[in-house]
């Protein structure tokens, strides 16, 4: 399943949203511009590295995707969940709070994975804390998803709930199999990191607040 958009109508454009959207384009341009060892030694120069971290990786890593599917799949979830929460917050506080979110991720998936020297890049812990923010602000919401069966796709319109809480046990239990087994991340990917970077979202949008209340008394002024 692949979301697309959500059904929550905004009232401002999703600036940052998109603008982090463009960067990770453009970053994943610039890799493959480079030949194999020039793009390995950028990856390992500015992914997180456990166990040699370098504090500027933690924002940088963000930025870095690691193949056409790694960076089509988190952009397509930036955008579902993104823009409305951006809409809810502001672009000020929502770029904060993305940006912490994927400070946070991180340092949960070093907290795993201390002694790994495998680079880890990717958006996915900042777009985790925007998921887990997204399901607590808007529980109601529908998803625009794409659907695979078989051999065929479709569309479908899913609740929010249904989509995120799905996803989030995946990752629940994917990284207790992965630590379990090797005490490391299975397969290249960083579950804690997703796993941190959601539950960072639920406690952040929380503490930061969102202004919701004031778009819904805009809303009846007008109606």
């Amino acid at each position: 399943m692949f979301p697309l958009r959500d059904d929550r109508p905004t009232h401002t454009a999703p600036i940052v949203t998109t603008l982090l959207i463009i960067a990770c384009a453009l970053v994943f341009v610039f890799e493959l511009l480079l030949d194999d060892y020039s793009r390995n030694h950028f990856m390992t120069m500015y992914g997180v590295v456990p166990a040699r971290l370098h504090l500027q990786t933690l924002l940088t890593s963000m930025f870095l995707h690691g193949g056409w599917s790694h960076i089509i799949g988190n952009m397509l979830f930036l955008w579902a969940f993104g823009k409305s929460l951006e809409d809810a917050m502001g672009h000020t506080k929502f770029l904060g709070f993305y940006v912490s979110c994927g400070v946070l991720s991180a340092l949960v998936h070093i907290a795993v994975n201390f002694y790994s020297r495998v680079p880890t890049v990717g958006a996915s812990g900042a777009i985790a804390g925007v998921m887990g923010a997204y399901l607590l602000t808007f529980p109601k919401a529908n998803i625009k998803t794409l659907v695979f069966v078989l051999f065929f796709v479709t569309t479908a319109d899913l609740p929010a709930p249904l989509i995120l809480i799905y996803w989030f046990l995946i990752q629940l239990s994917s990284g207790y199999g992965a630590i379990a087994h090797t005490q490391v991340t299975d397969a290249g990917v960083a579950w804690f990191a997703h796993i941190g970077g959601f539950l960072a979202g639920m406690v952040l949008v929380k503490v930061m607040g969102t202004r919701d209340r004031y778009y819904r008394r805009r809303d009846i002024y007008w109606n």
